[in-house]
């Protein structure tokens, strides 16, 4: 309710902010994507300034800071100087072509890259802003609404929605369109077939995919859907190493059942939704919760492939702060790494939405999974993440 009394409508202009890392524009593109389609909104994406070296230090780490307490003049000032007068302009212009006012407009992004703009523009323009993530500097308290995953240990105040697992793009009435357009460029095997996805991530600073983890872990899945008279799509992602999708391309040979293999490397087109769209049964490396998330989004059998850690030393040190947060010592939102993931996966296998193959020879227990041939029950974040905004802003 406004001042005057008057109920305010749903945002009708919705501005994404991209950081031009494709998983933070998947889970932003989802909750815009919804939001739009309960209310109409346009939505306009625009990409954040790629600042590096003392420029981002300076205006993301040290400025940024300031943000919350600065009054919109100062705040454009703040933009200005950032190096993103131009998202100010356009985002005045998209009002102007809409004949709209302020406070008609959502700002949201994900990611601490661009949270700073996402809540200078809002400010400046006296529109609303919204962060997926919890953004390292700023935290969750300036923004309007903050869309926070549960292993992110977030805050419990009324502008934090906690989500299991990421947002993500994936519309699950559009997938049956994107699984036959991906049937029409990799056409799968004649008769009646199960169609199976392996999606495979690669190195970060928790986890690795070595040549050797892809001669170890494909192969059994290959014996198991050939087993099955299965069909086999498989990608790598932009963090697969050249050695991994080498050793990957090598295995794969002219094997009839692979029927695709995209290396992410050398081919940018996104096959996921596709693939999502084909497959009633989906295996999924640790190292990307937006995948497995993207996974159960689509209401798939999901399995959990259990990847190499990147770093002994790394791992120790986060397995000993998981002690002291087991003791009671420290809060739970110390938790990183690893330990921290493994804790969501653990909840989303205990609420039946995905089953892990943790096992040291995957030949072993592959045969042994309980697999119906339904699917499992789907978890749509960011559908719920756009419920929560549209009716929070019904209500102030």
């Amino acid at each position: 309710m406004s001042r005057d009394g008057s109920i305010k409508t749903p945002p009708s202009l919705l501005i994404l902010l991209s950081d031009g890392i494709r998983g933070h524009l998947s889970q932003s593109r989802g909750v815009a994507g919804w939001i739009s389609r309960f209310t109409g909104a346009d939505i306009v994406e625009m990409e954040v300034p790629r600042l590096s070296g003392w420029r981002r230090a300076f205006f993301l780490k040290w400025r940024a800071r300031f943000l919350p307490f600065l009054s919109p003049e100062r705040t454009a000032l703040w933009l200005d100087r950032a190096g993103s007068s131009q998202l100010l302009s356009e985002s005045r212009s998209a009002l102007a072509d809409r004949g709209i006012p302020g406070d008609q407009m959502l700002f949201l992004s994900a990611g601490s890259g661009a949270a700073p703009f996402t809540l200078a523009l809002a400010r400046a323009l006296g529109g609303r802003s919204c962060a997926i993530m919890t953004p390292s500097v700023l935290g969750t308290t300036p923004f309007d609404f903050a869309v926070v995953p549960k292993h992110d240990a977030p805050r419990k105040d009324a502008n934090v929605l906690v989500t299991l697992g990421a947002p993500n793009g994936i519309f699950p009435d559009e997938l049956e369109r994107r699984g036959w357009e991906l049937a029409q460029k990799y056409p799968t095997r004649s008769g009646k077939r199960e169609r199976w996805s392996i999606l495979v991530g690669g190195d970060d600073a928790n986890y690795a995919i070595s040549p050797r983890w892809i001669r170890t872990l494909i192969p059994p899945l290959i014996s198991a859907a050939e087993d099955r008279r299965a069909d086999l799509y498989i990608t790598t992602s932009r963090r697969t190493s050249p050695s991994s999708e080498e050793a990957l391309k090598k295995l794969i040979g002219q094997n009839p059942s692979v029927r695709m293999l995209l290396l992410a490397s050398k081919d940018s087109f996104n096959p996921v939704p596709g693939m999502l769209g084909l497959s009633g049964r989906v295996f999924v490396t640790e190292d990307s919760v937006s995948m497995v998330s993207e996974a159960i989004t689509a209401g798939k059998e999901v399995f959990l492939l259990r990847t190499e850690t990147a770093k002994a030393l790394r791992l120790r040190m986060q397995e000993y702060t998981e002690a002291l947060v087991d003791r009671g010592v420290l809060p739970s939102c110390f938790l990183w790494g690893k330990p921290r993931f493994d804790r969501l996966f653990a909840a989303l296998e205990e609420q039946g939405f995905l089953k892990e193959t943790n096992c040291d020879n995957l030949t072993d227990c592959i045969g042994t999974l309980s697999l119906s041939q339904n699917g499992s029950t789907s978890l749509n974040e960011a559908r719920r993440a756009a419920e929560w905004i549209v009716e929070g802003w019904k209500k102030h």
